[in-house]
This record gives C-alpha cells, structure tokens and sequence, in this order.
C-alpha cells in the first residue's frame, strides 16, 4: 500500500488550543505533485456503552455549540496527557453519568474523521453498575437518561441520535452482545 502514501514535506502549526491543534502540512502525492493537507491534531478520547442489568443504556443530553443543537450521546470525554483509555472511561463516566462499572470491556477503536483529524475513539462496554456522584466538568451541563438499548439502536437509526461516536457505540455494542462474542473484542488495539 505504499504507492498510496503522502510524504510530508513541510509542516507549520497554525493553532494551539485547550482540546486542538491545527497544522496544515505541504506533501507530496502519490503521482509527484504537492498538495495541502490541514490537519486537526487531537489527543484521542474514549466512548462508554454504559449498560445496566435490564439492557439499558445511559446517555447524556447536552448542547452542542458547534452543531447549534442538543445532542443525546453516550458518556465520552477526551484523553488527558499520557492518560490511557480505560482510566479515561472510568474518570469520564463517573463525571457524565454519575456511575462507576466493575465489569469494563474494550470493544474496537475507530477514527472518528480520518479525512481531517489524528482522533482516536476508543469505546468501552460497562456493566455491572452503581451509582456515584457526577462531577460534570464546569463548563458541562447535562441531564442523563437510560433507555433500553434495542430503542436506542431504533433511535439511531431513525436518526434521533445523530451523533457518530454514539451510533457506533450503540451499534456495536448491540451486535457484539446479541452475537453472543463473550471475548474482548480487541480490533485496533
């Protein structure tokens, strides 16, 4: 596959943010002219398929300023420096949802926009639930709701969650556990 590869030629940052980087990179094609390539530099996050005893599944309402709407979506948060993933999920689903797991299982990474962005998801089944006290990060107000996760893939699919981490979450986790796959899926890892 390397007679499809880019090499970068020159790269210049052009941001430095609190969750972003951009850089925009010079490189060479495949068939030898240049191009531009702008990139979005992101730490990778995690994604939580919190899921009680009666199959349901929590998700947290919040306004999305970008998008401009209220969003229904499964707990998330980003990786913090050198944080590895599942101490992210554990710490992201005590603040958004207010619940800890004895039962974590690492389903499959994913590139969340791989045209333009470095950012990894990695999404984590948790079972075995109780509750904890929610310490939503100061600049996050969300409401938390479960639903029976059958509903919840009906619901993406009839695009009342629109949010694409959460649609493959929801989705895999259902076909994971009605395949009857008992094994971590490791894919990516």
């Amino acid at each position: 596959m390397d007679h499809l590869k880019e090499t970068c030629l020159d790269s210049r940052r052009i941001y430095e943010g609190k969750i972003l980087n951009l850089r925009c990179d010079r490189v060479l094609l495949p068939g030898g002219r240049e191009a531009t390539r702008e990139v979005v530099e992101h730490p990778g996050a995690v994604t939580i398929v919190a899921l009680d005893s009666e199959d349901n599944v929590y998700l947290v309402r919040q306004f999305r300023y970008p998008v401009g709407e209220v969003t229904l979506e499964l707990p998330a948060g980003k990786l913090d420096c050198g944080e590895e993933a599942e101490a992210c999920a554990r710490r992201e689903l005590a603040e958004e949802a207010g619940l800890k797991a004895r039962s974590w299982r690492h389903l499959l990474n994913f590139y969340t926009t791989p045209g333009f962005s470095t950012e990894i998801m990695y999404l984590f089944l948790a079972q075995e639930l109780s509750r904890e006290e929610a310490e939503a990060d100061a600049d996050e107000f969300l409401e938390v709701e479960k639903v029976p996760l059958a509903e919840a893939v009906q619901m993406a699919l009839e695009g009342k969650i629109r949010d694409a981490k959460s649609i493959v979450g929801i989705l895999a986790a259902y076909l994971i556990l009605r395949s009857g796959n008992k094994e971590t899926c490791n894919a990516g890892r």
